[in-house]
């Protein structure tokens, strides 16, 4: 059954979430932080990910926070970037809604054990279950615990802001279903809150324990909210009449022919359905005026979801006097009259898809091969293998010469393997590349940085203050420069460089 599946992964929440609720909602319904997606978060900050972070303005110890966490050249926050870097995703939000579902299904720290088997993992978690040990790792160096203590205040502020947000959507929409929840028999509705969610909400369930991650100013997220309850509160009603809806099925075979339909409702009625009578649900507590009931009615069908308008109707008479949703739910499935609406949609238009986008050329195919393995020469980097490195990035130079990433790769793969003499002048081409004119081979702002820094502290190595400085400060001039090589690069400028005691600190990651 894929119930849902257009709207949300199946997921596993973890139990052992670190939470307080005191919304005053009923019982399985509550408000609360979780330290895993904190942790998760914090991961993803180190690895430079652009949070649409709405509220830590709000926040200033989060903030502070994540200012340290670019700042940090550990060796688990190197394997952290380098990973994060090779698993590139184009759509921000769905980046962050993978790694989300990724921090449900785990347990506590310091070990974020799996909740799931590996079988029962939703798709989004098994494509990063080789980050659960980085994660775990980069928990331990950037000492999560006590920092994750220190904010932990700040984050139940926000989710006291929230939970009037949840307890007036409970009220309404039971009021409104005539239903009393009580104890939930082991189901659950819980709202997380994590302001590096930022503005987007992501909802997921698996069977009867549903969570909603939230970040925004919760005016924000209060529509996706009560959509995500309205799920909670009607899925068990669709699943348990599923067999009588069949004999409304042929309803999606005319809806399906609508092009902006999502293709899971289009293979399976039951969820169909579910959408629908969220939607109508839905659309009866807008309080909306005729007219603008009808203008969204409208638009409901010309996308497919055809169902809605019929199921409308049935809520008026249900709204009249009838007993609670449990029990008038087969009558209004029943009242849905499947030969009226094939009358009724015999000359339905349907809304045109969204424009495809275009099919990659040659030349971006070949691109995105040489960013891979970029990323993979980076990702050795990180886990300090110089041979695997220098091989993937010879490959590049020898595909693409001059390439300045691939020539900043090389260089730092030389400085773990201790050939000084090769790195510099690697690091020194790099530079050079930067004023040489050619468009289509200047580096991007963090290998040149990170490539002045490098050769400054040669520099320093060499006795050469004078010019460890100018190296340090033309590193400082670029613009576009991450924050951790700013600050490697006033480091340098204020101290001279010494042999630390673990080398290959890359700022390529």
């Amino acid at each position: 059954m894929a119930l849902l599946c257009a709207f949300a992964l199946a997921v596993a929440l973890a139990p052992e979430t670190r939470a307080q609720d005191a919304s005053g909602a009923p019982g399985g319904i509550s408000v609360q932080v979780s330290e895993q997606i904190f942790d998760t978060l914090c991961a993803l900050d180190a690895a430079g990910f652009n949070a649409d972070a709405s509220t830590l303005g709000d926040m200033p110890e989060r903030l502070a926070l994540r200012t340290e966490l670019l700042k940090m050249q550990g060796p688990a926050t190197l394997a952290v970037r380098a990973y994060y870097h090779g698993h590139p995703v184009a759509d921000p939000s769905a980046l962050l809604s993978r790694y989300i579902t990724f921090a449900l299904v785990l347990g506590p720290p310091p070990d974020f054990t799996f909740q799931v088997s590996e079988d029962e993992m939703p798709p989004d978690a098994l494509s990063l279950r080789d980050f659960q040990p980085l994660l775990a790792a980069f928990y331990k160096e950037a000492d999560l615990g006590p920092r994750w203590q220190k904010v932990e205040p700040e984050y139940e502020v926000l989710a006291g802001s929230y939970r009037s947000i949840v307890r007036g959507t409970v009220v309404k929409t039971n009021a409104y279903l005539r239903e009393v929840i009580g104890s939930q028999h082991g189901r659950s509705f819980t709202v997380y809150v994590d302001p590096l969610a930022g503005s987007s909400t992501n909802f997921r369930n698996l069977g009867d324990q549903y969570a909603v991650v939230v970040g925004g100013r919760p005016t924000q997220s209060a529509g996706l909210i009560q959509h995500a309850y309205l799920h909670f509160m009607l899925d068990p009603l669709v699943l348990k009449d599923r067999d009588k809806l069949q004999s409304k099925s042929a309803i999606l075979n005319i809806a399906a022919h609508a092009p902006q339909l999502p293709d899971e409702y289009k293979t399976d009625f039951v969820s169909y359905v579910d959408e629908c009578v969220v939607k109508a649900v839905e659309l009866r507590l807008r309080d909306l005026s005729t007219s603008e009931q009808e203008k969204v009615l409208q638009q409901d069908d010309e996308s497919g979801f055809v169902m809605v308008r019929p199921l409308v109707t049935g809520l008026n008479a249900f709204e009249k006097d009838n007993p609670s949703m449990t029990y008038y739910f087969p009558d209004l499935i029943s009242g849905v009259d499947v030969a009226a609406e094939q009358k009724r949609l015999q000359g339905i238009t349907f809304a045109s898809a969204q424009p495809a986008p275009a099919a990659p050329t040659s030349a971006q195919t070949a691109d995105a091969a040489k960013q891979a393995m970029l990323a993979q020469g980076d990702r050795e980097i990180a886990l300090h293998d110089a041979a695997a490195a220098a091989e993937i990035f010879t490959k590049v130079l020898d595909a693409y010469p001059n390439e300045p990433h691939a020539l900043y790769g090389l260089a730092v793969a030389s400085v773990l393997s201790g050939h000084a003499d090769e790195s510099k002048e690697l690091f020194e081409k790099v530079v050079a590349s930067s004023s040489s004119g050619n468009a289509a081979n200047q580096p991007d702002p963090t290998v040149l940085a990170w490539s002045h820094i490098y050769l400054g502290r040669m520099d320093d190595l060499e006795g050469s203050r004078d010019l460890a400085v100018k190296e340090y400060r033309a590193a400082l001039s670029v613009a576009g420069a991450p924050e951790s090589a700013r600050v490697a690069a006033q480091g340098g400028v204020d101290h001279a460089y010494s042999v630390p005691k673990r080398d290959g600190e890359s700022g390529s990651q």
